[in-house]
């Protein structure tokens, strides 16, 4: 059996970093790394070929050497995913779909043959065994959540680690806490399930014996669900894997009670983790109250990110707008509350309602639901009827995003961030294109851009101040040259 594993391609967004991975010459950001695990799942015996259309073309010779095509995705990616299994039913092959797209979406798309939904681990097992028996059904889904401690390293023989930016690697699964609009508990449950230390040993060192020197993206939804494990057993063992080599930045998703565990932060810096997501959603406390975001409540917001910036990392952050409880005050409340503090990679995003997810039954139930989500951070779009009226939501929406993108403003966030943080222990060396990024950055920034005098004027402070974060500092203007590119052709209407 010959299985084309295909990955749609993402929209220019946030998250694409598609204008900054021009600087480094990388075609994309992350490689396909539930697609790459599944593909260690497959019998031996099956010849595999990968293809991510975000860094390659799926070609008529791809389609025609194999038998059957297995695609995966994310919401964001419906509309690549429709386009490649159109391709895919023409040239006759029998087409398999899973991943969070087609769990929640199934009953979108006709032309799949088989959909093998939820946890791969459970699922995949029951359709490669009815498939030898000639009686592969439909569809396979469970509610149940696997012991990812049998999960299989992922196959990066598959990829060329010169298409992509950044490496990315999974430790644990699940969410012990219950927002209204998030569908990981949905997806992977409120129990967080870990793989051991061992197992993320070996993955690391797999990297890194194909070559890999660059950063690794933890791409747990919280990585800090389960600190006791960490504390007594990753981190530790991550360190020591870090002795010796001290090249290989991590990064990672979290909740805000990071804040409250100084030795756990210390531990993750030692460890090689130099920066975090954190959905910080909204300053508002009826907002936080009503998508029962519990660990932001009752807390100085701005003093817990402090906190994590001086102990090392760099806080990206997530917001929302368009919660019931929202007023036309909350857009201004955003700005002052970004810009104080220095979360320089600020996502700001209407509120959505992904199925399964409590806040889709409840606007469901209100008759406030439009369809289904686009998938799309920053595109101004929501599935939901918003109380204060989708045109005034989406006006202060598009004047947030310009405002905190603006270079005077995106780069005093960038200063304020700047003076508190500390300078991480590990950091990506400054290899040929990382060296070449500095000139072209330089080039576009400084001399082409009109951003020029903020450029230099913040390079100059960082190298009279914080010389060490210099490189950093560029980080961050390519960066800012994404992010306002992707809003202005987003929201420019």
């Amino acid at each position: 059996m010959k299985v084309l594993l295909i990955y749609p391609m993402f929209p220019d967004t946030f998250w694409s970093f598609k204008y900054a991975l021009k600087f480094v010459h990388r075609k994309a950001a992350n490689p396909p790394l539930g697609l790459l695990t599944v593909a260690a799942m497959l019998p031996d015996e099956f010849q595999t070929r990968l293809v991510d259309v975000n860094v390659d073309t799926l070609t008529d010779e791809a389609l025609s050497w194999a038998d059957m095509a297995f695609i995966g995705g994310m919401t964001i990616q419906r509309n690549s995913a429709r386009q490649i299994i159109t391709r895919c039913k023409a040239a006759g092959l029998r087409i398999v779909a899973g991943g969070p797209l087609f769990t929640s979406e199934f009953d979108q798309f006709e032309d799949v043959d088989h959909f093998v939904l939820n946890e791969a681990e459970l699922t995949l097992p029951l359709f490669l065994a009815d498939l030898d028996k000639g009686c592969a059904k439909h569809v396979y889904e469970t509610v149940e959540h696997c012991d990812i401690r049998t999960t299989p390293p992922p196959r990066w023989e598959l990829i060329e680690f010169g298409d992509y930016a950044s490496m990315n690697i999974q430790f644990s699964r699940g969410c012990p806490f219950n927002c209204e609009f998030c569908n990981v508990t949905a997806l992977f449950g409120h129990r967080v399930r870990f793989k051991t230390a061992e197992q993320i040993i070996a993955e690391l060192d797999g990297l890194y014996d194909q070559g890999w020197r660059g950063q690794v993206f933890f791409v747990d939804d919280n990585f800090i669900g389960n600190k006791a494990y960490l504390k007594a057993h990753l981190l530790p063992a991550l360190i020591q894997w870090q002795s010796g080599k001290r090249e290989i930045p991590f990064n990672t998703e979290a909740s805000v009670n990071l804040a409250d565990d100084p030795a756990l932060m210390e531990l993750m810096v030692k460890a090689g983790f130099d920066s975090v997501f954190i959905g910080i959603e909204t300053p508002d406390e009826a907002g936080l109250a009503e998508c029962n975001k519990q660990q932001n409540k009752n807390r100085d917001l701005i003093e817990s990110i402090k906190l994590i910036q001086r102990a090392g990392l760099q806080v990206q952050g997530g917001f929302i707008v368009g919660f019931d409880s929202d007023t036309n005050s909350i857009f201004q409340r955003q700005i002052d509350f970004i810009q104080k503090s220095g979360i320089v990679t600020a996502m700001v995003g209407l509120l959505n309602a992904p199925p399964g997810t409590k806040l889709f039954e409840r606007m469901k139930k209100e008759g406030r639901l439009t369809g289904l989500m686009s998938g799309d951070n920053v595109d101004g779009s929501t599935n939901i009827l918003p109380k204060m009226g989708l045109d005034t939501l989406r006006e202060g929406y598009r004047g947030m995003l310009h405002h905190i993108y603006a270079p005077k403003h995106y780069y005093r966030r960038a200063k304020t961030f700047l003076q508190e943080y500390k300078r991480p222990e590990i950091s990506t060396p400054l290899d040929f294109q990382r060296a070449l990024a500095v000139v072209r950055a330089t080039v576009r920034l400084g001399i082409l851009g009109r951003e020029r005098f903020q450029y230099w004027k913040i390079l100059f402070w960082t190298l009279f101040r914080r010389p060490k974060l210099l490189p950093l500092t560029i980080t961050i203007a390519i960066y800012g040259y994404h992010f306002r590119k992707v809003c202005n052709l987003k929201i420019a209407h």
